[in-house]
């Protein structure tokens, strides 16, 4: 299934570059203020379709938003990122995303992140590793200076005294999800997160970075993160090397390599 799954974002990311490289798209801003393009559209379409023809799983996209009365009984489902990174396909970084994730008792078992502008496609199934273009990877990285990701446009001033606080002055940023399949190579060791992303944001590289040897932390929960909650905002999160501890009193860092 996971090669129909890589398929069907491939399909949708070349529709996405059509619109991409027209340089003649229109943008519109949603209810919540964040903004929309005809690509948005266009990819969902194309990956709801898609799989609806390799299975009968329901589909929870940013597109097409499914009331919790009607999910709350979902067990195993679909949630999708038609486009992650609008800001940075408006912006033409070419550092926006495909994100299609199954889920499975609150669970990602199953992601895909592709990045069409880049040929970036990183993959995972569970208990079965991690891929970037087709070649596994794993984050098995021993750095005692840490490498943190931040986001191109979503930073705030409680990452930075995070980072600051952990003595951690070498940040690189990225787009979308692209922070999820940079620590699943050991291109980073840590990726904190503290301001609003949805679930869709994330199940895709969650099982990425999992399946590599990281993990993805809820601050409030001080639990993996799960899916399909009632609110589908998620709660401040870390993401990180399985090596790497957080002390949740004083968002501190130790792991066996630091003091």
């Amino acid at each position: 299934m996971i090669n129909d799954v890589i398929n069907i974002s491939k399909n949708a990311g070349t529709k996405i570059l059509e619109v991409y490289n027209s340089n003649d798209f229109k943008i519109q801003v949603k209810h919540d203020k964040s903004p929309v393009t005809e690509a948005d559209l266009i990819s969902h379409e194309i990956i709801a379709n898609g799989l609806s023809q390799i299975s009968k799983y329901p589909v929870l996209s940013e597109e097409c938003i499914i009331d919790y009365s009607v999910r709350r009984n979902w067990h195993t489902f679909w949630i999708v990122d038609p486009l992650d990174g609008t800001k940075d396909f408006i912006a033409k970084n070419d550092q926006f995303t495909v994100n299609v994730a199954l889920i499975e008792d609150g669970t990602p078992v199953l992601g895909v992140i592709y990045a069409p502008a880049l040929g970036l496609m990183y993959s995972a199934k569970k208990d079965c590793g991690a891929f970037k273009n087709g070649k596994k990877i794993y984050n098995n990285s021993k750095r005692q200076s840490l490498i943190a990701t931040d986001s191109n446009f979503h930073s705030v001033d409680e990452t930075v005294s995070f980072l600051k606080k952990n003595n951690i002055s070498n940040v690189q940023k990225y787009g979308s999800s692209l922070k999820f399949g940079k620590l699943a190579e050991g291109k980073i060791d840590i990726y904190p997160r503290f301001n609003g992303s949805k679930e869709w944001d994330i199940a895709a590289g969650h099982i990425v970075l999992k399946e590599a040897g990281c993990k993805i932390l809820d601050l409030d929960t001080q639990f993996e993160v799960l899916y399909n909650k009632e609110n589908i905002k998620n709660n401040y999160f870390i993401a990180m090397r399985n090596d790497l501890e957080i002390n949740y009193e004083s968002n501190y860092i130790s792991s066996g390599t630091r003091n």
